[in-house]
This record gives structure tokens, sequence and C-alpha cells, in this order.
């Protein structure tokens, strides 16, 4: 796929184009997405895209959230091509305060726990250039972010499971699960960061969080809410000064 990285790297305002997803790590399968970073300076104009010629759908920056900004899905060469559009000021701004040991926890479409403005960071350190002319950093995992991030996150588990008990008790089975759900997640993103772990998505990170006896709680569910919560609960552990009582 390096001769399309060259092509995209031509885009107007594209100065890097990276590897990322799957692929990079080296844990893709044979049907596995091919995942690029744009890496752009000023914006990029979705004609600009759509004139490489490549069929699917593309989008404008900022379309898909904030954070997750906008890309395309395109099919090149009958193989399933994502394009992710990443702001280098933006890039910069969110590495350099993960450094720091600061982050956001922004609300975006296919985060159920919210997704950390530090993804960008790892998404640099995981990722891998393929064109352009702009070197871009591999960062560690920050010190600092492994101190301050598992409070974050505990603290939204331990918030989220609170309301899921309040929701137990009332029957209201969509509020409850899903504050329960978003519990889980955030105690799994807070026990990758306590270990200097990135994770970019929420995709196996309960399995990869050592968490994987509460999916299987899930699955048992019988429609004993309170149970279920007291299960997770105990399951999850969370400490935090606010919320768990």
């Amino acid at each position: 796929m390096e001769h399309l990285a060259e092509q995209l790297a031509r885009i107007p305002g594209v100065e890097a184009v990276t590897l990322g997803g799957s692929r990079a790590t080296g844990a893709a399968g044979e049907d596995s997405d091919w995942d690029f970073g744009l890496y752009y300076r000023g914006t990029i104009r979705p004609d600009d895209v759509r004139a490489l010629g490549w069929p699917g759908q593309v989008f404008a920056p900022g379309e898909w959230g904030r954070l997750v900004n906008g890309g395309a899905w395109l099919t090149v060469e009958g193989a399933r091509v994502d394009l992710v559009y990443r702001q280098i000021d933006e890039v910069a701004h969110w590495t350099a305060e993960a450094e720091r040991g600061r982050f956001e926890i922004q609300r975006e479409v296919g985060y159920v726990a919210g997704i950390a403005t530090y993804v960008l960071a790892g998404e640099l350190a995981v990722g891998r250039v393929l064109a352009g002319e702009l070197a871009l950093p591999r960062p560690e995992f920050p010190s600092e972010l492994r101190r301050t991030a598992p409070t974050v996150w505990n603290r939204l588990a331990g918030g989220a499971l609170s309301f899921a008990e309040v929701y137990a008790r009332r029957g209201d089975d969509a509020a409850c699960l899903a504050n329960l759900t978003q519990a889980v997640l955030a105690t799994a993103q807070a026990r990758l960061a306590a270990a200097g772990q990135w994770a970019l998505n929420e995709k196996r990170i309960v399995e990869r969080a050592g968490l994987s006896e509460v999916n299987d709680a899930l699955r048992r569910h019988r429609g004993d809410l309170p149970a279920l919560v007291g299960t997770v609960a105990g399951l999850l552990a969370v400490q935090d000064d606010v919320w768990t009582r």
C-alpha cells in the first residue's frame, strides 16, 4: 500500500501519511481494513480526496466530531481503506498536554466512555509514517499521564456505577445498562493507563485490562438488574473518593 500513501500525500494540505490500526501493530487479520492517517495543515477539501477516483464516501473535516475529525471510507483495488484526518496543530497541542499529564475526555460517536485527547499522541506512538515531508514523533506513554489518567477514569467509572445502581432500583433497563457499560469501559481505560498502555479505541479493551469476567457476567444477565450491578461492581473494584460508597 506504499504507492497509495504517496498518492494520499499529494492531497493539498497533507504533510504526512501514516499507517495505523491493526495493520501498523501487526494484529491484522485477512479481512482487516487499511487505516491511513492524513496529517494536514489548514484544511482538507473533500473534492481533493474524491479526485483520486476511488469509490466510497468522503467527509469534510469536523463531520465525524471534534477529535475524531473526519475522513473517508473507500475501496481501493478491492481493499477497504479508511482515511482519518488529523490536524497537525491540534495533534501537537494534545501530545504536549499528555506529556504534562493533562487531557480531556470528549463525547464522540463510537466511544461509550468517551475519547481521551491523548489518543492523538497514542496514534503517533503506534502508527508508521509512509509518506510526506513532516517528521512525526513517536511518544512513549508519559509518566505523568500514568499518574493522572487512572484517577480521572476511575472517577467516571465510580459515578457511572452509582447511577447504574439508581436506575437498577427503578427498573430502567436502558439507563442502567448504559451506565454500567460506561463504568466497565472507563475502568478498563484506567487500568491500561496505569500500565502505560495506549488505548486508541474501545475495541477489546475489557479483555486487555484483565476484565473478561465482566463480559461473562453481562452475558449471563437474566433481568435481575440490581444483582447484575452488584456483581459487576464487585469485579471492577473501583476506588474513587467521590462516588464509591
